[in-house]
């Protein structure tokens, strides 16, 4: 093995890693709603979380990604840590589906129907199809699929880069003594344990394993303690990913780990006595292809499986020795929005909403409570008014960090406009919070100075809340609920709350013309009037993204100026608004 065969073996790892990587997270992208849907039917009984896990791992190709998912799902409180348990299980055996993908290289037959499952038959067909869909598509989805298809292509090709330049070292006598050395199984299962830890992929060891075989080095008796050891391996990634989370999660980590620790232990335990005495030699020195490796990767995991999943309440309360209880310490809160999540974007959506939707009924929580401070003003009202104002201050600041975070990774079109209606909302929410502090200060101030509006002002003042106490109503139910109807309404109250503001504006002035008012009530009038107005029209702006997104364009002004002069329905509400508001005498 010359210097050339070196670098190829680099250049074919380097390939094999970055495919693996590429198709792993475009599998991710293409079937985040999926994973969504399945994290949404979890429960508590052992075989559906088993499926689960095995479910998602087959599909995202990576037993690691899962586990540092679940990590994130306990942290945030999407996942209890007994439902972890079941799905760290099922992941352990979901990856060994790649095993089996990375077998088909090794087949060799004369007959046309096997040859066409070789990958090297293929792969160049799915290059080509991938590259169409990723060059040529507009759609996100299909240009997902074409990386998955890429991404594949690039790792069968370095395979067999891999393949061929090692092997040369067939008849390397320092290569043969290596392989002697790991024949001991405890060495065997450090070196899997340790090449899987750099590598943080189960997956990638185990082909770069498949990879070696060419050579005829690598044995059955050398392969399965290796094969074990990647196991536990590839729980250095959700350990590492557990630092600086909740207890629950740096427990589901631990489960992670003690999972694959006892399993080994146990079945490798197994495999000394049965080599001892049982197994014959000759098995024992068979040299390993490609298709023994995917079995005894698979045959492991399904007997780790077998094993430990009727003790999966065991294993719950091992992590809680490890990772105990401290009484003195406050009762943790969850990260809702994990930054775990953001590699599944579809799930970190899922919690935003959630999130977002919380801190529109804090900000509308808070303009109703200011609204009924208008007419029975209490200082302990006026505080809550306050907190909330804080609270949606602290929702703005969490959410848009995350969705900024978010926003940095390849997102698929309708996520991307998801993310976006939600960077505009929040700024939305929040002003309607402050509004909401601005009328208590003015009422406060009508209080303070003993300042009292005219009968005929507090009666337009009434007036003028009821509307927006409407228009808030229907941005709820529009934005919340995602109603499209109701979101269609709330641009035509607006527009007339906007013309009744006006009309009490001019009616201020007679009264202030003919002495009906004092010029210092006026001052806090025009202050209610303004941050009134205000609330109104971003409840438009929030009902004007509602309505963006369901019909795929982001250009708020442009809607709006179409709805307001083409739209049949517009002109019917808002005649229908002004009767009830505006041209009441």
């Amino acid at each position: 093995m010359d210097i050339f065969n070196v670098l190829s073996l680099i250049g074919g790892l380097c390939l094999f890693l970055f495919g693996m990587n590429l198709m792993g997270q475009a599998l991710e992208r293409r079937a985040g709603s999926s994973l969504q849907s399945l994290l949404g039917r979890l429960t508590s009984n052992k075989i559906a979380g088993f499926l689960t896990g095995l479910g998602v791992t087959a599909v995202i190709q990576s037993s690691s990604a899962t586990t540092v998912m679940v990590v994130g799902f306990v942290n945030s409180g999407l996942m209890s840590l007994r439902q972890s348990i079941n799905v760290i299980m099922g992941a352990n055996v979901g990856t060994t589906v790649t095993a089996w993908i990375l077998s088909l290289g090794a087949i060799s037959a004369d007959n046309i129907f096997l040859k066409l499952l070789k990958p090297t038959s293929f792969t160049p067909v799915l290059a080509l199809i991938g590259i169409i869909f990723y060059m040529f598509c507009k759609s996100s989805k299909k240009k997902d699929t074409g990386v998955i298809l890429l991404g594949f292509a690039v790792l069968m090709f370095g395979m067999d880069a891999m393949s061929a330049s090692v092997e040369g070292l067939r008849d390397v006598p320092a290569f043969q003594n290596l392989f002697v050395m790991f024949s001991n199984p405890i060495l065997g299962v450090l070196v899997g344990a340790a090449v899987t830890a750099i590598i943080q992929s189960s997956s990638a060891s185990v082909g770069i394993l498949q990879a070696l075989t060419v050579t005829g080095q690598i044995t059955i008796g050398t392969a399965i303690p290796i094969i074990m050891g990647q196991n536990i391996g590839t729980c250095v990634t959700a350990m590492i990913s557990s630092v600086g989370t909740n207890r629950n999660a740096r427990r589901a980590a631990v489960v992670h780990l003690f999972f694959n620790i006892i399993g080994t232990a146990i079945w490798l335990t197994v495999f000394w006595i049965a080599k001892a005495f049982f197994l014959p030699d000759t098995f024992i020195n068979a040299s390993a292809d490609a298709a023994s490796i995917a079995v005894a990767h698979s045959a492991f995991n399904i007997a780790c499986t077998v094993l430990l999943l009727p003790m999966s309440s065991l294993l719950e309360k091992l992590a809680y020795r490890i990772v105990p209880e401290k009484q003195s310490d406050v009762p943790e809160s969850v990260t809702v929005l994990d930054e775990r999540l953001l590699n599944t974007p579809a799930v970190a959506l899922e919690r935003c909403h959630i999130q977002v939707n919380t801190m529109a009924e804090r900000a509308i929580y808070a303009m109703n409570l200011a609204l009924s401070a208008m007419t029975s003003y209490t200082p302990e009202l006026a505080r809550q008014v306050r907190d909330v104002e804080d609270e949606t201050d602290r929702y703005e600041d969490m959410i848009g960090t995350y969705l900024i975070k978010l926003s940095a990774r390849q997102l698929g079109d309708s996520h991307s406009a998801e993310a976006t209606k939600y960077l505009k909302v929040i700024g939305d929410f929040e002003r309607i919070s402050d509004h909401a502090v601005n009328l208590i200060e003015s009422v406060e101030e009508l209080r303070e100075k003993s300042i009292r509006l005219s009968d005929a002002a507090t009666e337009e003042l009434n007036r003028l809340c009821a509307a927006v106490g409407e228009v808030l109503q229907l941005t709820s139910l529009a934005f919340i609920e995602d109603d499209l109807a109701a979101a269609g309404t709330v641009e035509p109250l607006e527009q007339v709350i906007d013309k009744l503001k006006e009309w009490m504006r001019t009616q201020h002035i007679l009264r202030l013309q003919q002495g009906g008012c004092s010029v210092e009530a006026g001052f806090v009038l025009s202050d209610l009037l303004t941050n009134l107005e205000r609330t109104a029209d971003h409840c438009s702006n929030i009902a004007g993204c509602v309505i963006d997104v369901h019909e795929r364009n982001m250009n708020l002004h442009e809607s709006l100026r179409l709805t307001r002069t083409q739209s049949n329905d517009y002109r019917t509400q808002y005649e229908s608004f002004a009767q009830k508001y505006l041209l009441r005498n």
